[in-house]
């Protein structure tokens, strides 16, 4: 797959995310795909990870992704960002992550998050 076709599937894939169209995200998995946290490094399904973003896009006013830098590899891509995000009473969270994704036929096949989970517990746990 050409690198341009794999940036912009990546450039979509966070956009969705961005804009809460948990529809467009679905769309980019493939059915079967399957998403990996280095936080408690269990894999969930497509399913299980589209209801945990919608309880992110709830409990959020908005989210945006800063600071990326995408590199397509022979099998995806790797993005570096920050995830910004906004709790409804307006804490702020800021989150560097790093997500390797496979693709194949133009879909996610799987996506490894790697994140360090101590700013998001604060956040969820602030009141």
């Amino acid at each position: 797959m050409a690198n341009e076709v794999i940036q912009h599937l990546a450039a979509r894939f966070f956009a969705a995310i961005e804009q809460g169209a948990v529809a467009a995200v679905e769309a980019i998995y493939a059915p079967s795909a399957v998403i990996w946290h280095n936080t408690d490094r269990a894999a969930s399904t497509v399913s299980e990870n589209l209801k945990v973003l919608s309880g992110l896009i709830r409990g959020t006013t908005d989210r945006r992704y800063t600071d990326r830098r995408v590199l397509t590899t022979p099998s995806g891509f790797v993005q570096q960002h920050v995830l910004i995000a906004h709790r409804r009473d307006g804490r702020r969270l800021e989150l560097p992550a790093c997500i390797i994704c496979e693709v194949e036929n133009g879909r996610i096949t799987r996506l490894d998050e790697y994140f360090d989970e101590a700013p998001v517990k604060a956040w969820l746990a602030a009141d």
